[in-house]
């Protein structure tokens, strides 16, 4: 098999004093989508943040297209083409939704442009001279997605797309993650409905105290529900 895009070994952070991840390991190849799964509070987003270098210590190996990222500030992780959409979107109130979304810097080459992100979210054309945070919570989070689109960057990490969504605004995201795969990006998730992750997955690993303790096909994910159940608590 190809080396895999994302390669996470050993991988331990901290914030302060407290040790929150123990150990990843897990890999994400290219033009997969990828979930982590978990119980609140098993080190999920911080498996995010470690990964872009946003926590406050962190050991292991990150490798991503071959390069070794441990060491590296968190501007650098971005230029390799990684991009964080994080759980509370981030949107900046003093701004328009058109300034929002070309905020961020292009990091790389081949970004989508304005006028794509458009034709994937018309929302947010309707809406580009409103205040930013005046969205209603599904607009915030396709803009949320919408604004690394533009960077370049074709490694998407999601952080809970769709907490608190309604479920017709949750069925847009789906079908517009599924898209974004189907054009070649390569999504790691963190989601909470196993409904949902089922329906545009390729694995998932499971999280536990800081560490993946097992990994599932999709395909098998039917067959691995009492399994799942017992480390979901569901």
């Amino acid at each position: 098999m190809a080396e895999p895009l994302l390669a996470v070994k050993g991988l331990h952070a901290w914030y302060g004093e407290s040790h929150i991840l123990h150990g990843m390991d897990f890999e994400v190849h290219k033009g997969e989508l990828v979930t982590l799964l978990g119980r609140n509070g098993v080190g999920k987003t911080t498996t995010f943040k470690a990964i872009m270098g946003i926590v406050g210590k962190r050991t292991g190996s990150v490798r991503f297209e071959g390069t070794e990222c441990i060491a590296l500030p968190s501007n650098r992780i971005a230029r390799l083409g990684i991009a964080f959409c994080p759980e509370e979107r981030g949107i900046f109130a003093s701004l328009d939704v058109l300034e929002n979304l070309l905020l961020p810097p292009k990091v790389r080459p081949g970004g989508m442009t304005v006028d794509a992100i458009f034709e994937l979210f018309p929302n947010i054309k309707q809406r580009l001279r409103s205040q930013g945070t005046k969205l209603s919570g599904g607009e915030q989070q396709m803009l949320a997605i919408a604004r690394i689109l533009r960077t370049g960057a074709r490694f998407l990490l999601l952080d809970e797309p769709n907490e608190g969504l309604a479920p017709v605004i949750v069925q847009q995201i789906g079908a517009t993650i599924r898209r974004l795969k189907a054009e070649g990006f390569t999504i790691l998730l963190v989601e909470q409905s196993l409904k949902f992750a089922a329906s545009v997955a390729d694995r998932h690993y499971v999280v536990e105290h800081g560490r993946v303790v097992d990994m599932i096909p999709n395909a098998e994910l039917a067959g691995s529900m009492d399994k799942l159940r017992s480390y979901l608590g569901v």
